[in-house]
């Protein structure tokens, strides 16, 4: 179901294609929410606290191939926009191979390299063995999660983000469902959890697969395309490297962050895995924003519509604002309540220090929905660069205002609460200022 995002009302056609796939984004969330939530009340803290850890490292590695496909699907946009078929059926040839080689690189290494892993990211002695035996089935389901993101970004590509929606809430509701029987009368615990979401998440890649060979024959390369181009692939590389080192230098820094808390002990670590369920939760409607508004921008750019792309940024601005003011409020106001969904109403430290890490990033979600627009901006214009440079500068000063604080006494773990809405500020600050200075440059009138 393509959907031209180059025609009819800006702000409609955004929030179209947008709001699918928030719903799908909150499928996909379903997935580690789950995995809480049945780990934190049958199995215990020290199960939460690991795959607490394990998700971080998950969304960094997936993150890598993420950027990939997001690189490549804005290529995919700007020829459809453009009208070119054919090279987009040659773009999505060549970026399959080159994306392919990358997610089995990256297989092989996170199991072999495991125990390094392990160290890096300071698990404490007690609950090393619970996080080994998650991550080593999660690592078995990075293929799935490669298919699944690849053959997405080639459908929301032409404006299609329906099909991957039903095809992630089906997977979704298997892994409730083998959740619940895995780990709660089986007794598999952690390794249950992991098995569900590598199972749920097979489901959903096999079958987007099998719907765009067989149900999409416009984007379907044939023999005519396995000839090498060189310049269209180095296109596509460089898109896709750039959002790659994006999407993995912010979750690196996540990452790092999470090693960070794993130092103050398993109740600041499962009070910390919660908290971040809840607030990638309250935020990601306009995360999901962010990407639709991305292949807005690519779309019209490929169609060489300046004004188009330009009235699309105002609208763009106007809708994130107000939604990030409104789930402010709530999460602020609910923090508690919130907490419990994941947390034992008696596990009275977790939940105190939950509720201070959600009042705090709560208060300044207009800086991380500000970010996501430039992310999407940026990317579709084919500048994914300065996403790169947004995001090293929101990292950067995210990491080392906790790093150098958070040791002192005085100010703990508030250094790294604090931190996070500092780097979105810095960040803001920095992709704001060189939008204006150089909007003529970045919105020339082209063609793809």
């Amino acid at each position: 179901m393509a959907h031209d995002l180059t025609q009819g009302n800006e702000t409609k056609s955004i929030l179209l294609f947008a709001v699918p796939m928030m719903i799908g984004n909150l499928f996909q969330q379903v997935y580690n929410i789950v995995d809480t939530i049945i780990v934190g009340k049958y199995v215990g803290a020290g199960a939460l606290a690991a795959v607490g850890s394990s998700y971080t490292l998950m969304v960094f590695l997936t993150s890598i191939i993420l950027g990939l496909c997001m690189g490549s699907g804005v290529v995919f946009s700007q020829l459809f926009g453009a009208r070119q078929a054919e090279k987009l059926k040659h773009a999505i040839l060549l970026s399959f191979a080159f994306i392919a080689l990358v997610t089995l690189a990256i297989n092989l290494a996170s199991i072999l390299l495991i125990e390094q892993i392990l160290w890096f990211l300071r698990i404490p002695p007690d609950i090393l063995g619970l996080t080994r035996e998650y991550l080593w089935i999660i690592f078995y389901g990075i293929g799935f999660t490669f298919l699944y993101n690849y053959f997405s970004a080639v459908l929301r590509s032409i404006g299609d983000s329906v099909t991957p929606l039903c095809f992630l809430a089906l997977s979704a509701l298997l892994n409730v469902g083998l959740d619940l029987l895995f780990v709660v009368p089986l007794g598999m615990g952690v390794g249950g959890a992991a098995l569900a979401t590598v199972i749920a998440q097979g489901v959903s890649a096999l079958l987007i697969a099998v719907y765009c060979y067989c149900k999409a024959p416009e984007l379907r390369p044939g023999r005519r395309h396995l000839q090498l181009d060189r310049p269209l692939l180095g296109r596509i590389i460089s898109y896709s490297a750039l959002s790659s080192v994006q999407q993995s230098i912010m979750n690196f820094g996540i990452l790092m962050i999470q090693g960070l808390v794993n130092s103050f002990g398993v109740q600041v670590m499962a009070a910390f895995a919660a908290a971040v369920k809840i607030d990638s939760f309250a935020y990601m409607p306009v995360q999901d924003f962010g990407n639709a508004f991305s292949t807005y921008i690519a779309q019209n750019l490929g169609a060489g519509k300046r004004e188009r792309i330009q009235n699309g940024i105002r609208s763009s601005v106007r809708a994130a604002t107000l939604f990030c003011l409104i789930i402010s409020a709530a999460v602020v106001v609910f923090a508690r309540p919130l907490m419990c969904i994941f947390v034992d109403p008696g596990e009275l430290e977790i939940l105190s220090i939950g509720v201070q890490y959600l009042r705090i990033e709560g208060a300044c979600y207009c800086g991380i929905g500000y970010l996501f627009l430039l992310y999407g901006l940026y990317r579709g214009l084919g500048r994914a660069g300065m996403s790169v440079v947004l995001t090293v500068a929101s990292l950067g000063t995210r990491v080392a205002i906790a790093y150098l604080f958070a040791p002192l006494p005085a100010f703990g773990l508030l250094a790294i609460w604090w931190a996070i809405p500092i780097g979105w500020a810095f960040a803001d600050l920095i992709g704001f200022f060189y939008y204006r200075r150089h909007k003529d440059s970045l919105l020339p009138s082209l063609s793809v």
